[in-house]
This record gives C-alpha cells, sequence and structure tokens, in this order.
C-alpha cells in the first residue's frame, strides 16, 4: 500500500531481542525505567505489535548461578509489564496475544535461550512454564545438558538422552521449541523426533552467507515442514561480507522463496545498544563495540519502520505482510496455549 506516493509502513513481530538483558543491568546499576526511558519508545516508533524476549545466561553465571539469574530475568520482564501496563502485556496463551495487539499494546512473548537454567532437572521447564515463558531452545552455542549448540560442531552430537526427554515434556507443556543456535546434528535429530511444530528465532540463510549459525536450505524446508518458521537474523556477519538493509532483504526472498512467506519472519536480534550497557565482554573489556559490523538502517527496533516498505518493495505487500508480523502472529497463536 502506498500513502501519498510513499511505502507505508507494517506492523512488525520481532522474534528476538535481548533487551531483557540490558534492562536489568542498568536497574542493577540504577536506572529506574531503562525499557520505558529507551525500549518502549523504540517499538513504538518500529510499529513492533509483537516481541519474543529471551532469558539468556551469561558465561559467568554458567552453572548452578544460571537458575538464579534467570529468575532475576524473568522478574525484570514482570516488572516492566506492570509499569508499562498500558503499552505492553506478557501473553502466555494464544487468545492473549491477539487481544494484546487488537488493544494496541504489544505483545511480549519470554523464551529461555539455552538450557543452562534447567540443567540436568527437567521439572525446571515446568517451573518456567508456571512463569510464564512459552518457547525455549535447548542450545546456545555452548554445550548444555540436553545438547550441542553450534559452537560444538566437532563433536558430532545428537541430542542426549535427557535432551529427548526435554522434547517430549517440551511439547506436552506447550512450549515452543526454538533450534537456533542448535548444532547442524542435533538440528536433524530434532527434525526426526519433534511431534510438534519447530522454530528458528534468529537464523537467516546458509546459501547467502556461510556462516555456521545460519540454515542451510534443507534446515529450512524441515522447519518449514514442520509446521515452524525461520525468524531472520539481522546481525551483520550473518548476512553478507559487507552487511547492508538490502542484504537482509534478499535473505527474506531467498527464505520465501524456498518455503513461502507463511513461514518466514523477523528475529533481529539488535545489539547495537546493548553494547553499551551489558559486560564484560559486550561493554568493551574485550572488544571495541564501534568495530563489530553492524547494519547502517538496521541496528534497533526503531529502524524497522523503514523495513517494512523495503520488505514490501521486494517482496510484494501480502507476502511482506506475512514476514514482517502475519507469520509470527499466527503461528505463535497456534502453538501456544488456548487458554
Amino acid at each position: 500500500m502506498t500513502v501519498g506516493g510513499a511505502l507505508q509502513a507494517l506492523p512488525m513481530a520481532d522474534c528476538h531481542n535481548d533487551l531483557l538483558l540490558g534492562v536489568l543491568h542498568q536497574r542493577e546499576r540504577g536506572v529506574q525505567d531503562p525499557f520505558g526511558d529507551f525500549w518502549l519508545p523504540q517499538l513504538r516508533a518500529g510499529g513492533v505489535v509483537l516481541q519474543v524476549l529471551p532469558v539468556y545466561t551469561e558465561e559467568q553465571h554458567i552453572g548452578e548461578g544460571a537458575l538464579r539469574r534467570s529468575l532475576l530475568v524473568i522478574e525484570e520482564a514482570r516488572r516492566l509489564a506492570a509499569v508499562h501496563a498500558a503499552d505492553v502485556a506478557i501473553c502466555e496463551t494464544g487468545p492473549e496475544i491477539a487481544t494484546a495487539v487488537d488493544a494496541g499494546r504489544i505483545a511480549l512473548v519470554l523464551a529461555l535461550e539455552g538450557a543452562e537454567p534447567v540443567g540436568s532437572s527437567l521439572a525446571v521447564l515446568d517451573t518456567f512454564f508456571r512463569l510464564g515463558v512459552r518457547m525455549a531452545s535447548l542450545t546456545w552455542n555452548r554445550r548444555t545438558m540436553l545438547a550441542d549448540g553450534i559452537g560444538e560442531q566437532d563433536t558430532g552430537g545428537r541430542l542426549t538422552g535427557l535432551g529427548l526427554e526435554a522434547v517430549q515434556e517440551m511439547g506436552r507443556l506447550g512450549l515452543v521449541l526454538d533450534v537456533s543456535h542448535l548444532s547442524a546434528t542435533g538440528f536433524w535429530h530434532v527434525d526426526e523426533v519433534a511431534t510438534q511444530p519447530f522454530v528458528a528465532s534468529h537464523s537467516s540463510c546458509h546459501a547467502l552467507q556461510g556462516h555456521p549459525r545460519n540454515l542451510d536450505d534443507d534446515q529450512i524446508r524441515a522447519v518449514a515442514a514442520s509446521g515452524g518458521f525461520v525468524a531472520l537474523n539481522g546481525f551483520g556477519p550473518f548476512l553478507a561480507d559487507e552487511p547492508t538493509v538490502d542484504a537482509y532483504v534478499e535473505h527474506a526472498a531467498h527464505a520465501a522463496s524456498l518455503v513461502g512467506a507463511d513461514h518466514v519472519a523477523l528475529g533481529l536480534d539488535f545489539m547495537r545498544d546493548l553494547t553499551a550497557v551489558v559486560d564484560p565482554i559486550l561493554g568493551g573489556a574485550l572488544i571495541d563495540p564501534d568495530e563489530l559490523p553492524w547494519v547502517a538502517g538496521l541496528q534497533r527496533p526503531a529502524d524497522l519502520a523503514e523495513l517494512g516498505p523495503r520488505l514490501t518493495a521486494r517482496l510484494g505487500e501480502e507476502a511482506a505482510r506475512q514476514v514482517c508480523a502475519g507469520t509470527m502472529i499466527r503461528t505463535l497463536t497456534d502453538l501456544l496455549p488456548k487458554g
């Protein structure tokens, strides 16, 4: 659709933004409302109607500290949702997503990124479910008790016995299984045993950029065949050697050409603004954030307002609407508990 000769911005849904980690770090340092000060205006400016919020375990909290830290992150989510109840709502069921979006509030879905907080106790999955988590991955890049991440490719490991039980338990609970960061062998093991749709919350296309974090064409087809979606990552190294917004759009076009726009979504993984507040590594102690290959025009949620028209120009309006928000809203509404 055009308005005054210009392409109109579309509603946007993002399957991966680590903003909870940044909010927690700033609140620990005395900032009263970092979500309201920065992230909420950014989400509104970008037209975001649905945001998946991962609960990630930082390296320094691996071990028994992982559970404590994850609970604190979830508490931050609950706090910001209470403070900003007129603008956001944590959604635990499909109908709650529809209600929030229809009311003009941003639907927030909590996700566990990596199973470090679970350890060897699958009952903790039940605990996270009771706390409102509705999506979970078995790994980040590292190894967990359930599976190997992409950083452990050389082991050739499939899911562990406990990992197989975890997939079954997640299906029973209604936790959406996320395969981003999972090793390639682990991915195909999930494809072999999963009886529910699974998703990739923030992965791009290996055919366009041969990064190990990206999915090859067969993997993208497998996610779609399960009934899930691939949400495309916007971090520069995953897109191209010289990443641009156009490169991101091409990843969307490639994925849509393989499986259709109704199995493609957005999982931007915005990290630029987190690097200023999250330490030790992202805060600059070990790397200079300015040297990372950020994508100009695709660095924070407000930039999504311009991405929608770019996708429309490349994919057509109906396909762009699916990729920008329709696919994720429909799929998560279907997969989350009904009430």
